[in-house]
């Protein structure tokens, strides 16, 4: 019977350290992915989604002509 107990208390323990490792391994990929969107976040603010238009010259100071 005392094997069984040892058995037992060592299947836990066993369990327990995997849980462990798993939870450290989701917070380690959490934060990769967390520095990741917010590298994202500032590189798509840098991006000018408006093109500006000519302030000179007789073509484009109205309307966008560039393709």
């Amino acid at each position: 019977m005392d094997m069984s107990v040892n058995s037992m208390v060592n299947a836990s323990m066993a369990l327990q350290q995997h849980q462990l490792s798993s939870d450290i391994q989701t917070s380690v990929l959490k934060k990769s992915l967390d520095g990741q969107a917010d590298q994202m976040a500032q590189l798509m603010s840098s991006v000018d989604t408006m093109p500006k238009l000519a302030t000179e010259g007789m073509v484009g100071t109205r309307i966008n002509t560039t393709a």
